[in-house]
């Protein structure tokens, strides 16, 4: 499965329904076959432009990030009950370089050593 990353734009709420809104959307995701593997608060902050989602007008906005693998053919479905969703302002879904994935396999493979009699790998 391919890494993907959301960027996900939330209105402006108290913290609890912030939560709530977070768990929607990584039980959605869930739910789909994705793993996810990271979320990150990016903060409350001004939006670099005024946004009309849903009937409402956005000037701040609470930002994260969600890292996690899925199947390509889930994302579509995915960004469509995003955008429906009345607490989203902007979902962005953006695929991950797979650099990272490269140099990951790359570095186990250069750091398993064989000996005659024993073998050690070193996990990065």
């Amino acid at each position: 499965m391919p890494r993907y990353e959301l960027a996900l734009i939330l209105k402006q709420m108290q913290r609890p329904e912030t939560a709530a809104a977070l768990r929607r959307t990584v039980e959605t995701l869930m739910e789909r076959g994705a793993v996810v593997r990271d979320l990150e608060n990016m903060g409350e902050r001004l939006l670099p432009y005024k946004i009309t989602k849903h009937n409402q007008k956005h000037s701040r906005g609470s930002y994260f990030l969600l890292d996690f693998y899925a199947a390509p053919n889930i994302l579509t479905g995915l960004l469509d009950h995003l955008h429906r969703d009345v607490d989203v302002v902007r979902p962005t879904v953006l695929k991950k370089d797979t650099q990272d994935q490269v140099f990951t396999a790359l570095m186990q493979k250069m750091c398993r050593l064989t000996l005659p009699s024993l073998t050690f790998s070193i996990v990065v």
